[in-house]
């Protein structure tokens, strides 16, 4: 699938054209196009990097895929890569899109390697903000590193909300050790592989940002400090998340150590009123003989005994919070 762009002093004036166009479009110099390939074959990668002359190096990445989020600056064009991440609330999994962009002074082209990436939102997003599309092909870079940083956050916000029910079912007054291990398990490992996605934006945004590059003009720097400022929330907030969950799991072992301390209490609580009626019918069960001896006076002095002995221990081991 393709899907294409052509924006003339920020008005959107074609769409749909072909890879063999592009670069039709772009002899007029007031033009700016954007080209997007879903899963390209190899001959239509090829295609677009003889009509705009992109290094090998940029297109091999792209092609290979699964490369980490960076910023790489080439002879005549710059090559970003990038992840669109989203939680799956049902198996706490982080599911995560690859994005690689090549951007020349007059062109943006998005290469995907999979639907994940949801390029109608992306489009949406330019739609939305139309009135900084004048601004060339750093407008439409803004776009696209807002649309990928938004869903950072939303994968973020998502992973609170899983945080705080699982918070919920620690606290729980029926034991869930199972369950909160499991699921803190998958919580963490998501955090983990989120960490690696946003993490090195900051490094790309900021990259972007700086005046050598050119890429970015001065107005739309605020818009883009805006995207850095995004970035250093969503990293911030995955950072102390991926503590509160090392937390929760240190607070469940806790709360495991407690209950079995307070299991053990009461069971030895338990043994040791039993104990006294056991020592005490054991001692009149001796076959030799004693005071009250084979008498009924006997068999009252015993009863009484475990009933005073026990009940005694019962009240002690109560008042002092054993049973």
């Amino acid at each position: 699938m393709t899907r294409s762009r052509c924006y003339r002093e920020g008005v959107l004036t074609d769409e749909g054209f072909s890879l063999a166009d592009v670069s039709e479009h772009l002899e007029d110099e007031s033009a700016v196009v954007w080209v997007d390939l879903c899963a390209p074959k190899p001959e239509e990668l090829q295609v677009l990097a003889d009509e705009l002359q992109l290094h090998t190096l940029a297109v091999e990445a792209a092609a290979s895929g699964r490369q980490r989020p960076k910023f790489d600056r080439f002879p005549g064009h710059d090559f970003l890569t990038a992840y669109v991440v989203r939680l799956d609330v049902t198996t706490g999994e982080l599911v995560t899109g690859e994005i690689a962009a090549f951007i020349t002074s007059n062109a943006l082209v998005t290469v995907r390697k999979d639907d994940e990436f949801q390029v109608d939102g992306l489009v949406a997003r330019w739609d939305d903000k139309a009135d900084i599309n004048k601004h060339g092909v750093g407008a439409l870079v803004h776009g696209l590193l807002d649309f990928i940083v938004d869903g950072h956050f939303e994968a973020v916000e998502s992973l609170d909300d899983q945080i705080e029910l699982l918070e919920d079912l620690l606290f729980d007054t029926r034991p869930h050790d199972r369950d909160v291990e499991r699921r803190s398990f998958e919580l963490r490992k998501s955090l983990v592989l989120l960490r690696r996605v946003v993490l090195p934006m900051r490094e790309v945004v900021n990259s972007m940002m700086r005046r050598d590059v050119g890429l970015v003009p001065e107005q739309l720097m605020p818009h883009f400090q805006d995207v850095y400022d995004h970035v250093l929330r969503a990293t911030e907030w995955t950072e102390s998340l991926r503590d509160l969950v090392t937390t929760i799991l240190e607070t469940n072992l806790t709360i495991q150590g407690n209950r079995l301390n307070i299991i053990t209490k009461k069971v030895t609580s338990w043994a040791a009123i039993i104990a006294v009626p056991t020592a005490i019918t054991g001692f009149y069960g001796q076959n030799v003989p004693y005071p009250g001896f084979a008498h009924e006076s006997g068999f009252i002095v015993s009863s009484v005994l475990i009933a005073l002995m026990s009940g005694t221990l019962y009240l002690t081991f109560k008042r002092k919070d054993w049973l």
